[in-house]
């Protein structure tokens, strides 16, 4: 573990003690960490309002399209409401949408109170570099003001990638980001990139009925996942009418007002009313002038950090997406709360924690947290498997939610957790609870914690008691 680089840089007088540029996750947790330490500090935002693309474009708007898609889909399984009350007009993607926004505006309500409530002064405006110590930033008028601070935290996070072969300015072409302003419902959509992104949407989008291609560039959905939760994906995305197309790369797009064509390498092509290409994603770094502090980012405009998210330049920082892995909107909060705690204390003790979890909000949604079977095989980890079926739950029968499941894996000697793996509604919360017993320490998080608790019933929590039985009755 390397030591955090010491400041060099003689004592001078700053406008502030701190510059954070972006109000995403990464930018509100340096922020909030800076600020309450007594720290003066400036925040930037290129955007009218606070949250960064996880409020606007990302983590927000599709998770809260994806709940109400869900009650839309449970109400129309629902035969007490089908029956009695039932539904003559269909939603749109501008009906979910609504509620969408509403959300929205509600977190821009809350996030920009803490920043008022810690005295964190807010430019709004295009930030770039100036020196290691100064940033320009140019207000939507054009003014231009440049403020000073002794470190600099970028938190800028990303944006979907363009592929320069592609018109993103034609019409019924969109990213993850410009999908949000489909004003219209669309028949068929192909949806290019089957990454977390693309199956979210491909869920959203054949849940409101829309006829859906998912067209992924790898052999499997999902790869880094556990197999059997990456199968069973793919099966229910099948079972609700949705096409996969794997191993397939365009060749080339053609748009008009009519739709759109894909033509694929394989020589398929097929034609629909949009297109959603949701295929990587590109660091929002060109705009700052990393050139005039030293700093080169990847083609992918991501910036290299060391384990205490210091660049090469050992006042600035980055946090978030900008930096790449794990890319999750939960780790970048924490990543801002570690960096600013280096510069707070000049230590860098605090770290990520070693399992960090994933949620996927796909329909079902589907929800990890350590190691998958495969990298257990892979590493020779003599370990058995517990599960527990949602359709045998009560809990699960009584909100008409059977579709499901939860594997406990733990080793076979020392039953020890070694990964927990959900599949199915709520999995992202469910998991939580594994995730608590497998941080911690000594005999602590064995499987048999699971076997000896007593869950309130009827719960999704027991599925963990129904998995540790399941699992400890494998053993010999």
């Amino acid at each position: 573990m390397s030591a955090p680089k010491t400041k060099k840089t003689a004592a001078k007088k700053y406008d502030y003690d701190a510059i954070v540029i972006g109000t995403g996750p990464g930018g509100e947790g340096s922020a909030m960490k800076l600020a309450k330490a007594g720290k003066r500090v400036a925040v930037i935002e290129k955007y009218r309002d606070i949250g960064g693309g996880c409020t606007h474009w990302g983590t927000i708007p599709s998770k809260a399209l994806r709940h109400s898609v869900t009650q839309l889909i449970e109400l129309k399984n629902n035969s007490l409401f089908t029956k009695h009350y039932p539904q003559h007009e269909s939603f749109t993607f501008a009906d979910v949408l609504r509620h969408t926004e509403q959300v929205i505006g509600k977190q821009v309500k809350m996030r920009s109170s803490f920043y008022n409530r810690n005295n964190c002064t807010l430019h709004f405006g295009e930030a770039s570099f100036v020196d290691n110590h100064s940033i320009k930033v140019k207000s939507a008028d054009g003014s231009i003001e440049t403020i000073t601070a002794q470190d600099i935290i970028i938190a800028t996070g990303s944006r979907p990638y363009h592929p320069e072969d592609i018109d993103f300015n034609s019409p019924n072409v969109y990213d993850s980001d410009t999908i949000l302003s489909l004003d219209y419902q669309p028949q068929h959509i192909v949806i290019y990139g089957a990454g977390v992104i693309g199956c979210e949407y491909a869920s959203i989008f054949r849940g409101l009925g829309v006829k859906t291609d998912l067209v992924n560039t790898r052999d499997r959905l999902l790869s880094f996942l556990d197999a059997e939760m990456s199968d069973a994906l793919s099966y229910h995305f099948r079972n609700s009418g949705m096409i996969l197309r794997h191993d397939e790369e365009y060749q080339k797009v053609e748009s008009s007002k009519d739709g759109v064509v894909i033509h694929f390498k394989s020589g398929k092509k097929m034609k629909a009313d949009c297109l959603l290409y949701a295929n990587g994603r590109t660091g929002n770094t060109d705009l700052l002038n990393l050139q005039s502090v030293g700093l080169k980012p990847d083609s992918r405009g991501q910036i290299a950090i060391n384990e205490h998210y210091q660049t090469a330049v050992e006042n600035i920082y980055a946090v978030g997406d900008v930096i790449g892995y794990p890319s999750l909107a939960s780790a970048a909060y924490d990543q801002g709360r570690i960096a600013a705690n280096l510069i707070i204390t000049g230590e860098g003790k605090r770290h990520l924690i070693k399992d960090i979890p994933t949620g996927i909000y796909t329909i079902p949604e589907i929800s990890s947290v350590g190691k998958t079977e495969q990298m257990l095989t892979q590493q020779k980890v003599p370990y058995e498997v517990g599960r527990a079926q949602f359709k045998d739950l009560a809990r699960s029968q009584i909100l008409g939610s059977d579709v499901g499941s939860l594997k406990i894996l733990f080793h076979r000697e020392t039953k020890e957790i070694l990964g927990i793996h959900c599949f199915g509604e709520r999995a992202a919360e469910i998991i939580h609870i594994g995730q608590a017993i497998l941080e911690q320490e000594g005999d602590g998080n064995t499987i048999e914690y699971f076997a000896h608790t007593t869950f309130n019933y009827p719960t999704m929590a027991e599925a963990y008691r129904v998995a540790a039985l399941n699992g400890l009755n494998r053993l010999f």
